[in-house]
């Protein structure tokens, strides 16, 4: 393997995870990854030969994708919302169901001139919250996590993007002392024991503290309703992520805790149940 095309290392790859079930389109994001290529690029370089470092670079890549490792924390970056933005095992990996998230807030407050503060609780790689400052730049946005591996990342998103956020760390709203027009979050949801039907991959790779939440997957929802109040500010709406079974529980949570508030839950582009936004 020390004289390869970018086409015949495609061919070898696709065949060594064939019998693992890999997905061809996995490889191809390794081959752009060598380079930083985009698709075009790749295909406009088949014929160029890999250098005999970026042969056992990728030849690592594959073994490791083989085993299960994900194609995100290999190349050490994600694309969200049209970005890329640098993950590692200390962060959940942004989904495109996160991305609707974005683009309900954006849709909802499309004036680009207007100047409204913003908190991403528990921001990871501070995806939700980078993305919307990029999208809305006079947005004040403030991002906030408990672990403090993941606010480097965040940091480090914020400063490879160019985007001027605030990050603070503490448990949910504890590092804040303002009020919010919107708040938004990610929180873990998965109940413990549905860990059995959870993808391999996910389960060993991806930080567990990011995905399960205890009472049946509600801890944080709960906590949200109790513990919003004092950073609302007049007109306030908080758009949260659930799990695809859990809109009618978390709907019942906020309108227990707020009777007047307008509590709609959102369907993502595959018909589950995966948003809420609670107007208050």
């Amino acid at each position: 393997m020390s004289s390869l095309t970018f086409f015949q290392a495609q061919k070898w790859a696709f065949s060594f995870v064939a019998k693992s079930g890999g997905e061809e389109s996995a490889i191809e994001l390794l081959l752009k990854g060598l380079r930083k290529w985009n698709t075009l690029e790749l295909l406009c370089h088949y014929n160029d030969y890999l250098t005999p470092q970026e042969v056992t670079q990728f030849k690592k890549w594959v073994s490791y994708y083989e085993k299960g490792w994900p194609v995100q924390y290999l190349l050490g970056e994600a694309t969200f919302f049209g970005r890329d933005f640098k993950v590692n095992e200390h962060t959940l990996i942004p989904r495109q169901e996160t991305e609707e998230l974005v683009e309900w807030i954006l849709a909802d407050f499309p004036e680009k001139e207007v100047s409204l503060k913003v908190a991403d609780i528990g921001t990871g790689t501070g995806a939700i919250g980078i993305s919307l400052k990029k999208e809305r730049p006079n947005w004040d946005v403030s991002l906030t996590d408990i672990s403090a591996a993941a606010l480097k990342m965040a940091r480090q998103n914020a400063d490879m993007l160019e985007s001027k956020v605030s990050i603070f760390q503490g448990d949910l709203f504890a590092p804040l002392k303002e009020q919010y027009r919107i708040i938004v979050s990610n929180p873990p949801y998965i109940a413990p024991k549905e860990r059995d039907l959870m993808d391999k991959t996910v389960l060993e790779h991806e930080p567990a503290s990011a995905l399960f939440a205890p009472e049946d997957g509600l801890l944080f929802y709960n906590r949200f309703a109790n513990e919003v109040k004092p950073f609302l500010d007049k007109g306030a709406r908080l758009y949260l992520e659930i799990g695809f079974k859990q809109g009618k529980a978390v709907k019942q949570i906020f309108l227990g805790k707020f009777p007047a508030a307008e509590v709609i839950v959102k369907k993502d582009i595959t018909g589950n149940e995966r948003m809420v936004r609670v107007e208050f």
